[in-house]
């Protein structure tokens, strides 16, 4: 089987919840420029790459297995199982804005910045409300500053970010933290290896 796990912090998070499995994450640690790895002892390749790329490789069915957070999920689609809340990783989609100023007060069309144009189009959706949503690649907390925007939908964990740049949470949306996926057709054709390994998981996170 192949597992794609997210580069970076969720990385480091997942071979630590494998550590307490009794999984000698070694080759991971020590991959060098590798992006795939194997762990000879479950019989797993490791494929290291940015998380919407995990998504990708689940549903293309280039992976059986990933580990993505939740953000990921709710802005690139779910033609998986998400079949664990693995508990780290933990923030939340929030909707910010200028500090002290109603966002909701008037009847014009608010403008919302953001990286996660799908998320902030079903947030708002959900609400029956009409905005302008324009996309930003690099600090979303400029665009409010700028006058590009009204407010932002973001990930936030501490708010400090907002607190040190005029801003406030409005509203949460989400909570976010990493999930294990599965791609729909390994569950069916590789059932026991798929069960087996979210039963190790399992066992990991109560350890």
């Amino acid at each position: 089987m192949r597992i794609a796990l997210t580069k970076g912090r969720l990385e480091g998070k997942t071979m630590e919840l494998l550590e307490r499995t009794g999984v000698d994450v070694d080759a991971i640690r020590n991959k060098g420029r590798r992006l795939v790895i194997r762990l000879e002892e479950l019989n797993l390749d490791v494929v290291l790459a940015k998380a919407a790329d995990v998504i990708t490789y689940i549903e293309r069915g280039a992976c059986d297995l990933g580990v993505v957070g939740k953000d990921t999920i709710m802005e690139y689609g779910q033609s998986f199982y998400e079949v664990l809340d693995l508990g780290f990783g933990k923030c939340r989609f929030a909707l910010a804005g200028p500090r002290g100023v109603d966002f909701y007060s008037g009847h014009g069309v608010k403008t919302i910045a953001t990286k996660y144009s799908n998320v902030a189009r079903a947030f708002f959706e959900g609400k029956n409300m009409d905005v302008e949503i324009v996309h930003i690649d690099g600090s979303v907390e400029l665009a409010p500053i700028l006058g590009v925007a009204d407010a932002i939908v973001d990930i936030v964990e501490t708010g400090t970010t907002l607190k040190e740049n005029g801003l406030e949470v409005i509203e949460d949306i989400a909570p976010i933290s990493a999930r294990l996926i599965v791609n729909t057709v390994s569950m069916k054709l590789r059932k026991a290896e798929v069960m087996s390994f979210i039963e190790r998981v399992r066992r990991g996170m109560q350890a």
